[in-house]
């Protein structure tokens, strides 16, 4: 059974990958996308969404580009497997309306035949021993269509697909449709692998049961309970578990805070902090009074002293 982590836009940079592959359980993670629009991007935006090109941590991370063009998405993961990347995945499940309106993202479930071309163009440009994937939702504007886009992004030759069971339309609503993520496994010959709405490790199991896939991608899950790949593994191999209490997941929150204010402005410091504190909230009570003392501060001292004050009980 393999766990990989989500590509989740704007939350799971390589901070979060870092610290994840610190706490185990996760095989894989996938960056969060590169934008590829008509332009030529230079190579630091690649080294900054993507650092383990050059500082590979434990787990291998792929990168994930996103955009419409088959022969310019084909010249970026070109260069990308030139940088040392050692797999790219395409993105064509992002809801986004900014990226849907630019011709990225799940948008282009809409074009079955674009979609093989481009997954076409990449696998050309890449080479063979470099795997190239491709993310997918089950739709558009409703669920369907789903096999037609698989089969599609499967004959244009990728290695791996990975299904959110759910349309754009669905968003991040519950449920997902595992069952037509099994209508998907049953129509290819390559892995697919589940991804949507795993919150436990009894959701991952049911998951695996009802879509008949033997892999996950887990993505909010995972930053509510950090330790959930863990527990993923423990079940799966008939063991018992007991998730780290929070004393424990503190520290990792605060020490992923610090090192985010050496890569963002100072003008956004503890956004990130405060997002996956929200997270948290849902299975770590003791996580709501940090996030409320917080949420309104917007310098590295105040957010500081804040958290030294939580410690002590306020």
């Amino acid at each position: 059974m393999r766990i990989f982590l989500a590509p989740m836009e704007g939350v799971v940079d390589h901070n979060l990958r870092k610290l994840y592959c610190a706490i185990g359980g996760v095989d894989y993670a996938v960056t969060e996308f590169i934008r590829v629009s008509q332009s030529r991007l230079p190579d630091h935006v690649f080294y900054r969404l993507c650092p383990e090109l050059t500082q590979p941590i434990k787990i291998p991370v792929r990168v994930q580009l996103l955009g419409s063009d088959p022969a310019n998405l084909a010249e970026h993961a070109k260069r990308l497997a030139d940088l040392g990347a050692i797999g790219i995945d395409l993105n064509f499940g992002c809801p986004a309306k900014t990226v849907n309106k630019s011709r990225g993202g799940a948008c282009l479930l809409q074009e079955p035949n674009l979609l093989h071309d481009i997954a076409s163009a990449v696998r050309t440009a890449v080479p063979q021993h470099i795997p190239v994937t491709a993310k997918m939702r089950l739709g558009f504007n409703a669920r369907e269509g789903y096999i037609e886009n698989a089969q599609a992004l499967a004959s244009g030759g990728i290695a791996e697909l990975f299904v959110h069971g759910r349309s754009k339309v669905d968003g991040y609503k519950p449920p997902a449709y595992w069952h037509a993520i099994g209508e998907i496994q049953s129509a290819l010959n390559i892995p697919v692998i589940a991804n949507g709405e795993m919150w436990t490790p009894n959701d991952v199991k049911q998951c695996l049961d009802e879509s008949g896939c033997t892999d996950v991608m887990l993505g909010r899950g995972l930053l509510a309970t950090p330790d959930l790949a863990l527990a993923v593994k423990a079940l799966h191999n008939n063991q018992a578990y007991c998730f780290m209490p929070w004393q424990h997941i503190l520290p990792k929150v605060w020490q992923y805070h610090l090192s985010t204010l050496e890569s963002y402005d100072p003008k956004y410091a503890g956004n990130r902090l405060k997002q996956w504190l929200m997270y948290l909230q849902l299975n770590y009570p003791e996580a709501k009074p940090f996030f409320e003392a917080i949420k309104r501060m917007r310098t590295a001292q105040e957010l500081e002293n804040a958290y030294h004050r939580y410690q002590t009980g306020f």
